[in-house]
């Protein structure tokens, strides 16, 4: 573990000002980074958490704002908000775009190994930067085994891993099956991780609502494999310093 230096960045996105969470490791050095989504009421301390242990293993992190420096935390108006973000791939696009120009043009980025990892809308917005060509490493996801438009998830240029709960209501089997057809069709690398007995937003401890719970086991497990499929694809060198 290192010592790490933070800061919000707030940059522009969909009509809004976005505030997001800059996490950098100890030195002075170009290294591998992060992009970090969160779930659909926006971002918050588990994202920034996220990203401060991101950049304690030594990798520059941003973790990206949906909502304009809001947090969304009534669910009528997180689906009021996501739901045509959801629907829009070009929407989330721009999105994705504005926060991984932030993260490239940070001086402590290494703008030719950067990964994007997300957690449900966050997820979805990472996948849909596969599917516009960017030249990620990996894309990661949890709770966001969303399709996208015919084909493109041919342009997809880098391993995906995609974990889920078993008994989550909003990406259900039918969901789950529509998206390993959709990347293994497109030749894509792709890994599926199934958690037995979570449900959607198992990854954190929040509010519980129908179809939504904490599963500490799981959520300790997928930030285990998220970490390693960063080590996989976007190892870091052994001496920060080099």
């Amino acid at each position: 573990m290192t010592a790490i230096t933070t800061r919000t960045v707030e940059y522009p996105a969909d009509g809004l000002t976005m505030v997001g969470h800059l996490a950098l490791p100890a030195g002075s050095d170009r290294r591998p980074a992060v992009l970090l989504g969160p779930e659909g009421m926006g971002l918050s301390d588990v994202e920034r958490r996220r990203a401060d242990a991101l950049a304690e293993l030594g990798y520059v992190a941003l973790a990206f704002d949906l909502h304009g420096g809001r947090y969304l935390g009534h669910p009528e108006e997180m689906l009021g908000r996501c739901m045509p973000l959801l629907a829009d791939p070009d929407r989330m696009r721009g999105i994705g775009h504005a926060a991984l120009d932030v993260l490239r043009t940070e001086s402590r980025t290494d703008s030719d190994r950067v990964a994007a990892v997300g957690y449900g809308t966050g997820g979805a917005i990472a996948l849909e930067l596969g599917r516009d060509g960017v030249n990620l490493r990996a894309i990661g996801t949890v709770n966001a085994t969303t399709t996208g438009r015919p084909g493109e998830a041919a342009r997809i240029r880098c391993p995906v891993w995609a974990g889920v709960g078993s008994e989550d209501p909003i990406m259900p089997p039918a969901q789950r099956n529509a998206f390993t057809a959709e990347m293994q069709a497109a030749g894509v690398d792709w890994r599926l991780a199934v958690y037995g007995g979570a449900l959607h937003a198992f990854h954190h401890d929040h509010p519980t609502v129908p179809g939504v719970g904490y599963h500490p086991q799981h959520a300790q497990r997928a930030w285990r494999d998220v970490v390693d499929l960063l080590a996989e694809c976007l190892p870091l060198t052994d001496n920060p310093e080099a």
